[in-house]
């Protein structure tokens, strides 16, 4: 049993690990004066427009939506995903005091780094053939992740009032939503996209999550962690903890095989998505205590994830 969770813990850090030292390393930089307050201001529009849209269309247009989609999957993983947003929202008015931080708060307590993190330990965990499985699961929940990232966003962030059709508009208009789409129309209408443009896709989005995690650590401040700890610590544990117990339960309690509730594990078990960051500070919000999030949970999901899977598998659920 030890020698399986030392093992577990090792796979876990070798994929969280890299993520954690790039943080590190952008707080390096801020510290030496390499980087600064422009970068990190214009990295983040960059990231926000253009390369995390474009992360996000290729997956979409490289997925074999019609081969992988199984429908009681994606509906147990986006409506248990909606519960925990919504348990989440109202958990939000007890835990958090400022009202602008509470949408910061909520995202980043369910929206899990699914591309990099979840994605890895799925392919780690059963081979090639979970990866098909996995990338359409992950595919249709960042685009459930990014309509209710905007919408409790727009609502905390902004002193409008609610308009539905206001809100639809944001986001149709958004970025993320927007690669997401034509992803899909690609794939599904068979558009053939010439190599050329497909390879300069995969530069950009390829600049999406180093330039992503180097602005989460050169925005760290430890003086203001002070001020957001309470609630940033709660938001880890429902991440990582409260999350992954949720959804895997409501998926052993549909009849999941183990294969897919393994992954329905380890995706609702991902730390923070660095794209959580991103959101935040493109609409003006808390982003360090949006960072805060990213790192703590980054590094606590070395040992919830490991835990996690040592239990399943010692009841061979997995």
């Amino acid at each position: 049993m030890l020698t399986e969770f030392l093992s577990t813990l090792n796979l876990s850090f070798s994929v969280t690990g890299p993520i954690f030292m790039m943080v590190v390393i952008g707080g390096i930089l801020k510290h030496y004066g390499v980087i600064g307050k422009a970068f990190v201001d214009q990295s983040s529009i960059l990231v926000f427009k253009i390369s995390l849209p474009v992360l996000l269309g290729m997956s979409m247009i490289r997925t074999d939506i019609a081969t992988v989609f199984d429908p009681g999957t994606i509906a147990t993983a986006s409506l248990s995903t909606l519960l925990v947003f919504l348990l989440l929202t109202l958990t939000a008015f007890v835990f958090v005091k400022n009202p602008r931080d509470k949408g910061v708060y909520v995202q980043g307590a369910f929206r899990g780094n699914l591309a990099i993190v979840g994605l890895a330990l799925c392919v780690n965990l059963y081979g090639e053939a979970g990866i098909a499985k996995a990338s359409i699961v992950m595919s249709v929940l960042s685009l459930v992740y990014n309509i209710l990232s905007i919408y409790t966003l727009t609502t905390t962030l902004t002193d409008k009032k609610l308009n539905f059709i206001a809100m639809m508009v944001s986001i149709t208009k958004n970025p993320l939503i927007i690669g997401i789409v034509l992803g899909i129309i690609i794939n599904l209408r068979h558009i053939p996209v010439h190599p050329v443009l497909m390879q300069t896709g995969d530069y950009l989005g390829q600049l999406t999550l180093p330039l992503a995690l180097l602005c989460i650590g050169a925005s760290l401040s430890f003086s203001d962690m002070k001020d957001t700890k309470v609630v940033a610590s709660v938001a880890v544990i429902a991440k990582l903890i409260v999350t992954p117990i949720i959804i895997t339960s409501i998926g052993y309690a549909s009849g999941f095989s183990s294969m897919d509730l393994g992954i329905l594990f380890l995706m609702s078990s991902t730390p923070t998505a660095a794209a959580s960051y991103i959101m935040v500070k493109a609409m003006k919000g808390n982003e360090t205590l949006a960072a805060n999030i990213i790192v703590m949970s980054t590094v606590a999901s070395l040992f919830t994830v490991s835990i996690g899977l040592a239990i399943l598998k010692s009841f061979a659920l997995i």
